[in-house]
């Protein structure tokens, strides 16, 4: 059903597979970004990338069951 409206809104697989490898640069740069903050908003930031970096498994998956779809 999902994947169906997915398909229906435009979007496809090579467009999920190349956000999930985004995501993975984003939590990247994210988790650099984190070790130049001051040690109070370092935990923060820290999550902030632990939490970008569930994505890229989730996005990717996503864009297989649209290419099945396809």
């Amino acid at each position: 059903m999902v994947v169906r409206l997915l398909h229906g809104a435009g979007l496809r697989s090579s467009h999920l597979h190349a956000m999930s490898l985004g995501s993975v640069a984003l939590c990247l740069c994210l988790w650099i970004r984190a070790k130049t903050v001051d040690q109070h908003e370092r935990g923060n930031a820290e999550r902030r990338a632990l939490f970008t970096g569930l994505w890229p498994p989730t996005l990717w998956l996503i864009g297989d069951s649209l290419r099945e779809h396809e």
